[in-house]
């Protein structure tokens, strides 16, 4: 969801939430701390209906340096899934909310302060005042899926390709820091491919991924892969079987860090741990040391029972 909006709903299974925390950079102290949540699910999905709802619900907070610099993030996404196919669905989605920006500046001392032998804090500072703002936020994205699977009793071997592209902030929310400062928040775009490929008749499973990102004058560049071994495969022949998984990735953000990552799935619960070692001209100050972060995941009949797949596709 904070890919695109378009992937409300847009998975196998009912209901899906997310969790994530990330700490980044703590060798310089007052470290980035990111915690996000997402909450989703689908609208009318059934198997006779050729298109449904989706949902979903989404919370970001990131809070950084000695002034706690924050932003929190609330949206409500909605989005339509249209099947084109057998094997294949297209989305689109818009997602609204708000962004609160806040910090606690009474803390920072300034070079004005400084009264020729320490930095004095009851010295006025000169600095304007720090404005708490409130502003709105949109999104709009857009996802096309393929996917097909080879069923047998014992197990299934599926592919999924999906592709996306959406735009955040696109009424451009006003970033009011000072009273006689105002700027505009960039519109951010992302286009991104991410599939799942199960190799045939054995129990590896590969998920390459692409994510570009573009903003303002910056961009990002990511991609990488898990490559998953199912310890317990599941089947939509019998319904009998979740399948559990364990996995090891490793992904790449260009002239940045190095990602490697480790994920378990046991049925409908997932958990997976990253670490981004630093290597651009930033280690200077993070000595390499780039950011921990866990993901808790939890999608309700995501796994291969009959009844979760069967009514989508």
């Amino acid at each position: 969801l904070f890919l695109s909006p378009s992937n409300a709903g847009f998975f196998n299974g009912y209901t899906r939430a997310i969790a994530n925390y990330r700490n980044q950079w703590a060798s310089m102290g007052n470290a980035y701390q990111t915690f996000g949540l997402s909450v989703d699910g689908g609208l009318f999905k059934t198997k006779k209906h050729t298109a449904f709802m989706g949902y979903g619900f989404t919370m970001y907070r990131d809070q950084a340096g000695a002034a706690k610099l924050s932003r929190t993030n609330f949206m409500v996404n909605v989005s339509g899934i249209v099947k084109l196919g057998n094997h294949s669905a297209l989305s689109v989605g818009l997602a609204g909310g708000t962004i609160g920006t806040n910090g606690n500046f009474s803390g920072i001392t300034y070079e004005s302060q400084f009264n020729g032998n320490t930095l004095d804090p009851s010295l006025n500072s000169g600095e304007t005042p720090y404005n708490k703002f409130v502003t709105t936020d949109a999104s709009i994205g857009s996802t096309y899926e393929y996917s097909k699977f080879k069923r047998d009793p014992d197990h299934d071997d599926g592919l999924t390709i999906k592709v996306f592209a959406a735009a955040h902030h696109i009424n451009k929310p006003t970033q009011q820091f000072g009273i006689s400062s105002s700027s505009r928040l960039p519109v951010r775009f992302v286009y991104g491919i991410m599939s799942v490929y199960d190799v045939v008749d054995t129990r590896f499973t590969l998920t390459p991924t692409f994510v570009y990102i573009s903003q303002g004058s910056a961009n990002e560049l990511f991609f990488g892969s898990y490559l998953k071994y199912r310890l317990k495969t599941g089947t939509k022949v019998t319904g009998v079987k979740t399948q559990d998984a364990i996995g090891f990735g490793l992904y790449y953000r260009v002239k940045d860090a190095i990602v490697p990552k480790l994920i378990a799935d046991l049925g409908d619960y997932s958990v997976a741990l990253s670490y981004d070692v630093n290597f651009s001209g930033y280690t200077t100050a993070s000595r390499g040391f780039g950011g921990f972060e866990i993901a808790l995941r939890y999608n309700n009949l995501a796994s291969s029972l009959f009844h979760a797949r069967k009514e989508f596709r």
